[in-house]
């Protein structure tokens, strides 16, 4: 056993694997730790629109909520034009107050209802904290606080103050909330497909690569560097399509939700796929195997800057300014307009592209500055 062990210990492959394991540790601890360590203190980088129709009360409302809520608070007038800004994702929740509101709590019998309209397709993270918002608006609302504060605004209305009092002490009973889910997500399965085809992709193209590099070391001198990176590309592209092929197939028979049809996603995943194989590969083409430690940092980057399961707005600076240039951004907005519903993949996949294009030509400059190992020479050369 000793002397197996002292063989295993001699080989560079084993030294490389602990070593590997080890920087898996450092790499994901260094990167999640400090990207996720202001989320909670970047709740104010969240919208919430609220369109007011009730002059009064309203108001009121919008008052209490600017100074209970880390959130920024935007007002619009138009209703559809807030939910536009919802499914493009450029608000978080739109709160609409009704014009009824204050007509509604001065009813003997009758209920105000503050309507909330969350969009679904988005991170986890979004929907349950903006139904958790809601609920605490409804409270908020219901507050005895708002219900003295809104008292004068009810004797304004030419209520007696007593008749204004007795209203105010009855809204903590009669504000209720009703939440609208817009592109709802059906399960927690589907909810977590983005982050699983990014991660699943990713560490699938760093390992393929890997081999592919070992291969094309194997093969030698007898091939030129240009007729390798060549055969490695076509590669590929033919493993990117199979690839995607396989993943989005599993993801529909499996239940997975999609508003989009299977070509779509397909080619979608086929593009994501193969923009991540040509920059794994591009580490792998410079560096050689060493590379990989290169590939794995990239992977930890990816995973917390690209919105799969923390909103990208709650990323310090520093986080959310290198998501703009990693691929998987792109794959996990466009994942969740395929999947759940939204406003298009054109600019994810045009910037995929531009992606792809980018990490072929540092691929062909990566063999272009590496010099070809001279082949052996035969044995009758004198």
């Amino acid at each position: 056993m000793g002397d197996t062990l002292r063989h295993f210990l001699r080989k560079p492959a084993t030294i490389a694997g602990i070593v590997t394991a080890l920087m898996f540790q450092v790499i994901f601890s260094v990167i999640w730790m400090t990207a996720y360590q202001d989320v909670n203190d970047n709740a104010d980088k969240l919208h919430i629109t609220v369109v007011n129709e009730d002059l009064q009360f309203g108001s009121a409302i919008i008052g209490v909520l600017s100074e209970s809520l880390p959130f920024q608070i935007r007002e619009q007038n138009d209703l559809a034009e807030a939910k536009e800004r919802l499914h493009d994702r450029d608000t978080h929740m739109v709160l609409h107050i009704p014009a009824s509101l204050s007509e509604d709590i001065q009813s003997q019998e009758g209920t105000g209802t503050l309507f909330f309209h969350v969009n679904e397709s988005n991170p986890a993270m979004i929907g349950s904290l903006m139904s958790g918002v809601a609920d605490k608006i409804v409270a908020a609302v219901n507050k005895q606080t708002v219900a003295h504060a809104v008292t004068g605004v009810l004797t304004n209305m030419q209520m007696s103050e007593q008749q204004a009092a007795i209203v105010g002490e009855g809204l903590s009973e009669r504000v209720t909330g009703q939440l609208d889910r817009m592109h709802p997500v059906t399960n927690m399965a589907s909810q977590m497909v983005p982050m699983m085809m990014v991660l699943a992709s990713y560490v699938g193209s760093m390992i393929m690569g890997m081999n592919f590099e070992q291969s094309s070391m194997m093969i030698g001198p007898e091939r030129s560097k240009w007729r390798k990176f060549a055969a490695r590309s076509l590669l590929n592209i033919v493993a990117a399509i199979l690839v995607s092929l396989l993943g989005t197939t599993l993801v529909i028979l499996l239940g997975g939700q999609h508003v989009e049809g299977f070509l779509t996603l397909w080619l979608f995943q086929a593009l994501f796929v193969a923009t991540f194989m040509f920059t794994a590969q591009f580490f792998l083409l410079l560096f050689g195997i060493p590379g990989m430690l290169f590939n794995i940092i990239l992977l930890s980057l990816q995973l917390v800057s690209s919105g799969a399961m923390v909103p990208r707005e709650l990323l310090n600076d520093f986080y959310h300014g290198l998501s703009v240039f990693m691929p998987a951004t792109y794959a996990v907005e466009g994942m969740m307009n395929i999947l759940f519903g939204g406003p298009g993949i054109s600019e994810a996949v045009t910037k995929l592209f531009i992606m792809l294009g980018a990490t072929i030509v540092l691929g062909l400059a990566a063999v272009a500055i590496k010099k070809s190992p001279r082949p052996r020479a035969s044995h009758g050369a004198q």
